[in-house]
């Protein structure tokens, strides 16, 4: 294990270039009286005094200084860092602070930030000009690399967003059966759509908000959320809405209220727990675990009452395992984001050709976006998409024991320190502060929100960035080491410490 900071400061100096700091520490670097470099998981860390003044900055101009909610650290105290570059598993401070990265931009870097063939492919991209407003072959090569992945897509369109691609998704799903109702389940995010943020996850759950202001109860009332992981529940809504469902729609892992499988699936156990198995991808899964039994329901469900399924694999999509979830289960609509551009803002969906081809021009149902498939977007995904497929036996079995490898080390930390269960799906978890199991987002909710802001206070002065809200899920890169691993396992067990003192 390695020292603390508080056991190696003495001998070291200040200088006003720190060395970058080796992999897998947190924190600045220092140098000794020699001259070598020394380097550390905790304390002394840059005060964040230029993060301050950037956020009073930015107040000035976006609501809350921030320009997505999560960022502004309501749900965990504390004053957000501002980032000025990153690379690898690593984001750099505008105070000179390295920080080990969880959350990946909340998910789409898998392989790692500033991955140099991404970097490449965008700079390439962007001399023949940002966008053009018109077809480029680089769209159907992105495209062909994800049906490759995906059979359950036989067409698709690109837009900018996963909020833009659920909220077609459900249009497109509506005109097909002639039907006005959705189900979704409480928990899920499915972006901010009027009638997607009825008990929504994400932001919607960490500001503890049972919707949105400025819905009317119109567009609400066409939505019913119902329980994850319960299928009495569906039978029951399709019961009493016979004929006017028109789809389903569910994060087949549930990624925005936490990490929660699907039944069948990993379950969340108490730290004190023994062996964890975490998956391999969908064939690891179901070999291990058999099919989830929820999400063969739903498909059984859907099909049996003539409403549509959709898959949202924004989150999910190329990060459970090559390709998604739903290639097991058939979906007739998904939606992916995220990995699938590379950093870049991009959102899918797709699914029967059938089905597809009801959008213009082709059919009635109208959807269009000025820089859907724009050439910097296809790029990073096509560079992404692409080492994924061509390297699919390094990343998926690396990313996921690394996962599994932090996922238990942290929880181990908390014995006799703090109530904590987990969930994993692939290179995906989340720990709750909660005794567990948590299997739908009303276990999820009684998590000890306040303790996990502690928690998450002490990581981040040890050079430990976790997602700053107990309901979104935690994130590993291709790029994360088995030092990174053991450095935030040690940040843990003195952040537990912190927890435990209240």
């Amino acid at each position: 294990m390695h020292e603390p900071e508080s056991k190696i400061l003495a001998g070291f100096a200040r200088t006003a270039n720190p060395q970058p700091p080796m992999p897998g520490r947190g924190g600045t670097g220092f140098v000794k009286d020699n001259g070598e470099p020394a380097h550390y998981t905790e304390p002394t860390m840059n005060r964040r005094m230029r993060s301050q003044a950037l956020q009073e900055r930015a107040e000035r101009f976006f609501p809350g200084g921030v320009n997505s909610p999560v960022r502004a650290f309501r749900a965990v105290g504390g004053e957000p860092p501002f980032v000025e570059r990153a690379e690898g598993a690593y984001l750099y401070d505008a105070d000179g602070n390295r920080y080990i990265d969880y959350f990946g931009s909340w998910g789409p870097m898998i392989l790692g930030h500033a991955f140099p063939p991404v970097v490449e492919s965008i700079a390439r991209a962007a001399r023949n000009s940002p966008s053009f407003g018109a077809s480029t072959a680089a769209e159907a090569d992105l495209a062909e690399r994800i049906t490759a992945c995906y059979p359950a897509i036989e067409k698709m369109r690109f837009t900018s967003s996963g909020t833009e691609s659920t909220m077609s998704a459900i249009r497109l799903a509506r005109a097909a059966t002639g039907r006005k109702l959705i189900v979704k389940f409480e928990g899920c995010y499915h972006g901010h759509a009027d009638g997607l943020l009825v008990k929504a996850g994400s932001g919607v759950a960490t500001f503890g908000i049972p919707g949105s202001a400025g819905v009317p109860e119109e567009i609400a009332g066409l939505t019913i959320a119902l329980p994850f992981n319960d299928l009495d529940a569906v039978e029951a809504a399709f019961a009493a809405h016979r004929d006017a469902i028109a789809a389903v729609i569910v994060e087949p892992v549930v990624g925005n209220a936490g990490c929660i499988p699907p039944h069948s699936g990993p379950a969340s156990m108490p730290a004190e727990f023994g062996e964890r198995i975490s998956p391999r991808g969908l064939e690891a899964w179901n070999a291990m675990h058999g099919p989830s039994d929820y999400l063969e329901g739903l498909r059984k469900i859907t099909r049996q009452h003539g409403a549509l399924l959709i898959f949202d694999e924004v989150m999910t999509g190329f990060r459970i395992g090559l390709g998604g979830v739903g290639n097991s289960y058939h979906p007739d609509l998904v939606t992916l984001g995220k990995i699938v551009g590379g950093g870049l803002p991009v959102g899918v969906f797709g699914g029967k050709r059938s089905v597809m081809d009801l959008l213009a021009p082709l059919g009635p149902v109208y959807q269009a976006g000025t820089l859907s498939g724009n050439p910097l977007a296809m790029a990073a995904g096509l560079a992404t998409i692409r080492y994924l497929q061509e390297h699919e036996r390094e990343v998926y079995p690396k990313i996921q024991m690394l996962a599994q490898a932090v996922m238990t080390g942290v929880a181990e930390q908390a014995r006799n320190k703090a109530v904590l269960c987990y969930n994993g799906a692939g290179s995906m978890w989340t720990w709750f502060f909660t005794p567990g199991p948590v299997r739908n987002y009303a276990e999820a909710a009684k998590s000890d929100t306040a303790a996990f802001g502690r928690f998450h206070r002490a990581m981040l002065e040890r050079g430990v960035w976790l997602p700053p809200s107990q309901f979104e899920a935690a994130f590993l890169s291709y790029a994360h080491t088995e030092a990174d691993v053991q450095a935030t396992i040690a940040a843990a067990r003195e952040a537990f410490e912190m927890v435990a003192a209240g």
